[in-house]
């Protein structure tokens, strides 16, 4: 179970998902959600990992009503230059095609 954080230019959202890597290539295809499909928020910029899908939807919420300082601050202490964690997950032939595939 992961929680993850994703933003683009301006907007950010905080999710939870049993399959990161699946996860993410659905959102860099624009498949993964409405609201990230419309902002083009698809860069991973956090995540922690849980064995209880419980304990991961507690996290999720917890970030969420967080302040923006302190989810930055959050990232910054594990992604200093604020860089794209899945930058190299996936080419540009596996995102069109995740997109076939839905």
């Amino acid at each position: 179970m992961f929680t993850y954080y994703l933003t683009s230019k301006g907007m950010s959202f905080i999710l939870v998902t049993g399959n990161l890597e699946t996860r993410i290539l659905a959102h860099k295809a624009g498949i993964g959600s409405e609201f990230t499909s419309k902002y083009n928020c698809y860069y991973l910029m956090y995540v922690e990992n849980f064995d209880n899908i419980n304990v991961g939807i507690k996290r999720e919420k917890q970030l969420k009503n967080w302040h923006r300082d302190w989810k930055i601050n959050l990232i910054k202490d594990r992604n200093n230059v604020m860089e794209d964690l899945a930058k190299d997950w996936f080419t540009e032939y596996d995102i069109k095609n995740a997109k076939e595939i839905q």
